[in-house]
């Protein structure tokens, strides 16, 4: 068996059985266990599995923390990727913005760039992109979230359809070479497709420690994004399906 066809029924085994141990692994095909361990390696560098001691199991789903608990992380990584984004919207885009810390840091440095129109069910970032006189912010109604300032929820849904915007410019849970965009919230990852599906392009803001990353609720496939801006080069197991799907890194 080649070594690609072992890695792929090893993932089998993990995704059916939870977990799996060396040993076993090695009496299975017929191996060394260090090739075995070879194989754990490679698959928990790409992402597929958690490495554990002396075997394997299946990768963890990401969870989010609270709205006060995100805020305080990653301030600096945040405000990187702020600066980022700010350089590359050019006066006068009209961008669909979803609620996060991430694109609330983003929201804050947009405020310098003239006319730009913002779509959000954010209120944080309604009110910082309105600071600028020239902006046109319009806030989408729906249930409101209240711990996290935000809107979510079928009317949110329908008003984003009322729109169409140059760029979807949307925060992640989770950025992965399969499972693709997640989100750790269901009913903002509803939120961020149908802003994907209203968009000509859609920039993910995610600070590197999220990539590999996988969280319960997908938001669209890693090829939907044309862009990632992230706070430090990515890490070399994502570099490769990054370029692959074409996604420009800034």
């Amino acid at each position: 068996m080649k070594p690609g066809q072992r890695q792929a029924r090893i993932r089998e085994i993990i995704g059916r059985d939870g977990e799996t141990r060396v040993d076993a692994l090695a009496a299975l095909f017929g191996l060394s266990a260090e090739t075995v361990r070879r194989d754990l390696a490679r698959l928990a560098r790409e992402g597929a599995i958690q490495k554990t001691h002396g075997g394997a199991r299946r990768l963890r789903l990401f969870a989010e923390g609270s709205r006060a608990e995100r805020a305080a992380e990653g301030a600096e990584a945040k405000a990187r990727i702020a600066r980022r984004l700010a350089a590359l919207v050019e006066p006068g885009e009209t961008l669909f913005i979803d609620a996060g810390t991430t694109t609330l840091a983003c929201a804050e440095a947009l405020g310098a760039v003239d006319r730009l129109t913002v779509i959000t069910n954010s209120i944080d970032i309604a009110q910082a992109v309105g600071r600028n006189a020239s902006a046109a912010v319009f806030l989408l109604g729906g249930a409101l979230r209240a711990g996290d300032a935000e809107t979510v929820g079928p009317l949110v849904i329908e008003q984003v359809g009322r729109f169409q915007a140059d760029r979807a410019i949307l925060t992640v849970a989770g950025l992965d070479a399969e499972a693709g965009a997640t989100d750790s919230s269901f009913e903002e990852a509803q939120v961020a497709r149908a802003m994907i599906a209203r968009a000509g392009s859609t920039v993910v803001v995610a600070h590197a420690d999220k990539l590999g990353r996988r969280a319960a609720f997908r938001v669209c496939d890693l090829g939907a994004v044309e862009m990632l801006v992230c706070d430090r080069p990515v890490p070399e197991a994502m570099a490769g399906p990054l370029a692959q799907a074409r996604i420009e890194v800034a």
